[in-house]
């Protein structure tokens, strides 16, 4: 694994690469490079718990979500992919994270069409998700 040089620019590209369609095996790649050299980096977490969810490798999912979690708790897509996967893999703490993703929506209106995208896009790529059909229930969408 070499060296990342430009951490932000390597993130910005894994990112365009997957809004474009690029291979998901591919792009997560990246964003496990960058979490294994800036541990702290929890937009690549967050990232790397969605594409884990995305590829129904939910334990994965699980773990990468709560590192975004931890080291970013006012985010709302890590927050939606820690849902997504705790639902997935049956664990306790849905409906907490469920009121807590529907305060920030109420507080600040910008994240709710974030959101809807992301549900969109998870919808996209996989069409019959079934944890993401309950937290789009569960989020008035």
């Amino acid at each position: 694994m070499k060296k990342i040089d430009d951490f932000e620019s390597f993130f910005n590209n894994a990112l365009s690469r997957y809004q474009s369609g690029g291979d998901i095996l591919e792009v997560i790649e990246d964003f496990k490079q960058i979490t294994n050299q800036i541990p702290n980096h929890f937009a690549a977490w967050t990232c790397l718990s969605w594409l884990f969810l995305l590829l129904r490798k939910n334990d994965d999912g699980l773990f990468a979500a709560k590192q975004a979690v931890k080291l970013n708790a006012q985010d709302p897509q890590a927050r939606m992919n820690l849902t997504l996967a705790l639902l997935a893999t049956k664990n306790k703490g849905v409906r907490e994270n469920i009121t807590i993703i529907k305060r920030m929506m109420l507080m600040l209106p910008d994240i709710e069409e974030e959101l809807r995208t992301s549900v969109e896009d998870g919808f996209k790529r996989y069409p019959d998700w079934p944890e993401m059909k309950k937290v789009k229930n569960w989020l008035d969408f």
